[in-house]
């Protein structure tokens, strides 16, 4: 099978939910034998040799340079408020992309799927479907890691700022007829959880299918299924549990900062949670790593802002290569979300280290996480604060949560176990196309 394949980000290295999630999927599709074409954003950041180690599974990697700014944003969001079309989809409508596309898609018209990576890749698949111009339109497959809604929508119910909430809530409004239009355009969908589907399909969570369960439904011509839930999965082989210190001190959160739930769930926990935390345990640091940290983390604690002038207990390296020394002194690592969509792939890799978890419920949404089992899970700042401290002094209880995390990734989150439902999912949305109309 040949497959057109677009990602937002460059899939490599991985050190982002997104590019874990097409990471291994491109390693399933070569381990199956399809001839895969990826067409992808790049950044500064991005190295030929990342772009040379996919080669490693496509049979071409074509690439094109994302580049934003703070005045690029505004223009974005102006022409946004006046357009039907939500912010971050217009943001990520690159002339670049759609050229590179086009030519792709005539150069190569054998393409037998076209696979979007996340939302903002929708626009440009379904213009790779007309573009060949052979009059054989290839299958197109979505593969939906969030119900990108809710993200404005969780982000406006926490944000005190009038003019913040009311932009983020006009967002989610957009992005809701958005999703919805979006979907109803490609052959087949792909969720990664129960909970988003639902929540787009407007009946709200339900058990059925949560936490990595595969899942298919919503038939189409000739009762072709239209929909799968398959979450995301991660390489156990190559994340090995991390030895850590007997004394281990740290409270670790690892994730990039430039994504707002992130910061706004790291500045909630620095300002409501940490201080009881290191009244209780004097010993502990807390350790936020991860690119961009918000400037008013570093206002913990009587104002101070120089990146030099921190409270004592708390550590901010930013963006590390190599986490693990880090990982081999921490004794909880937290994910203190209250927005989102998907699934925190940052929990799964937790549960690979052998790191006892601390989450809120939107943090393990989605996920097999069982609260006091191999998580715990607190909403508020006094049971959040509970739970980090109860771990910290209960060596037990963290060698208990990080075994059955560990155990429950290796069963039900290892790409090698579940990723062949992605040939359901191709051969279904073939057969979709090819249904009369």
């Amino acid at each position: 099978m040949h497959i057109l394949f677009l990602t937002q980000v460059l899939p490599y290295p991985l050190d982002a939910g997104p590019k874990t999630r097409a990471y291994h999927v491109l390693r399933y599709c070569a381990a199956a034998g399809h001839k895969v074409t990826l067409l992808t954003f790049t950044r500064n950041a991005d190295r030929s040799e990342y772009v040379q180690h996919l080669r490693t599974y496509c049979t071409a990697v074509h690439t094109v340079p994302m580049r934003r700014s703070r005045a690029r944003d505004v223009g974005h969001l102006l022409r946004s408020l006046v357009s039907p079309t939500p912010f971050l989809i217009t943001r990520d409508w690159v002339p670049g992309m759609a050229a590179r596309v086009r030519d792709v898609a005539i150069r190569h018209p054998v393409f037998d799927v076209v696979h979007a990576d996340q939302l903002w890749m929708a626009p440009y698949a379904l213009l790779a479907r007309h573009a060949g111009g052979n009059g054989r339109q290839p299958a197109a497959v979505l593969d939906q890691h969030n119900a990108v809604f809710q993200i404005p929508h969780r982000l406006a119910q926490q944000e005190s700022n009038p003019l913040k909430r009311a932009l983020l809530a006009v967002e989610g409004r957009k992005l809701v007829r958005y999703e919805k239009e979006v979907c109803r355009r490609f052959d087949h969908v792909v969720w990664v959880t129960e909970e988003d589907h639902a929540a787009l399909d407007g009946r709200g969570p339900n058990g059925q299918g949560r936490g990595g369960r595969q899942r298919s439904g919503s038939t189409g011509r000739r009762g072709t299924r239209r929909f799968s839930i398959i979450p995301i999965c991660v390489d156990t082989e190559m994340q090995p549990v991390i030895p850590r210190r007997p004394d281990a001190f740290r409270v670790t959160f690892l994730g990039g900062l430039h994504w707002p739930p992130n910061s706004e769930g790291v500045l909630w926990f620095a300002r409501q949670v940490w201080p009881f935390i290191a009244e209780q345990v004097p010993s502990a640091v807390l350790t936020v790593i991860g690119k961009e940290p918000p400037r008013a983390l570093v206002e913990i604690g009587g104002g101070r802002s120089a990146a030099g002038d921190l409270p004592s207990g708390v550590e901010i390296p930013g963006y590390v290569t190599d986490p693990r020394p880090y990982l081999a002194e921490t004794a909880v690592f937290i994910v203190p979300l209250h927005a989102g969509g998907g699934m925190r792939v940052k929990i799964l890799d937790a549960w690979c280290w052998g790191l006892p978890v601390v989450t809120t419920r939107v943090g393990a949404e989605g996920l097999r996480a069982r609260d006091g089992e191999n998580a715990l899970l607190a909403d508020t700042a006094t049971t959040f604060a509970q739970a980090v401290v109860r771990v910290m002094r209960a060596p037990e209880v963290a060698m208990r949560l990080a075994a059955e995390g560990r155990r429950t990734v290796e069963t039900f989150y290892d790409w090698r176990r579940v990723y062949e439902a992605w040939d359901d999912v191709y051969a279904a949305a073939m057969g979709q196309r090819s249904s009369p109309h």
